[in-house]
């Protein structure tokens, strides 16, 4: 396909090919699974509503990212987030509840928002630090920085985790 003469056709199999990548985005960032499906339901809506021009699949999956990392801050930082009570308080099952079996995830779960964006999008998704940069909006050394930061305190919350294996 030549890049400016076609669009990449987006179709059902678009939705299927991301949707996990999307859903595990959503997920490490908002921190349970019924705001992430809420996210992903959105980024899917968002991407056949505006048919935005998508060069290449690759384009296809970077847009889907950062529109998941837009919707996530979003969600979270929302009005109807800040005034509503926490389902924790009422039937005791907290946003870090999917997470809190004492594993890897569960760590880089009770990472701060951003190292958790630029963790996720590093060794799941296995995007270079430039893509991350491009789809976070945050400058290249900010990223790296994130990085840093974060496998440190991985390292340290995990310190004697994992010690017996090979």
């Amino acid at each position: 396909m030549e890049v400016g003469s076609e669009r990449y056709d987006l179709t059902a199999e678009t939705v299927s090919e991301f949707s996990d990548a999307v859903y595990r985005l959503a997920l490490s960032y908002t921190g349970n699974r019924e705001d992430a499906e809420d996210v992903c339901q959105e980024v899917f809506f968002r991407l056949f509503r505006k048919r935005p021009a998508l060069e290449s699949r690759e384009h296809c999956r970077n847009w889907l990212l950062k529109a998941a990392a837009n919707c996530s801050k979003t969600l979270l930082t929302s009005a109807y987030r800040r005034r509503g009570i926490p389902l924790d308080s009422i039937a005791e099952q907290g946003a870090e509840d999917d997470y809190d079996d004492g594993t890897v995830l569960a760590a880089v779960a009770a990472l701060p928002p951003q190292q958790r964006l630029c963790i996720h999008l590093f060794y799941y998704e296995d995007l270079p630090i430039a893509e991350i940069s491009r789809v976070t909006g945050l400058r290249v050394n900010t990223v790296k920085s994130h990085l840093q930061r974060a496998k440190e305190k991985l390292r340290e919350s995990l310190k004697g985790e994992f010690d017996d294996v090979p």
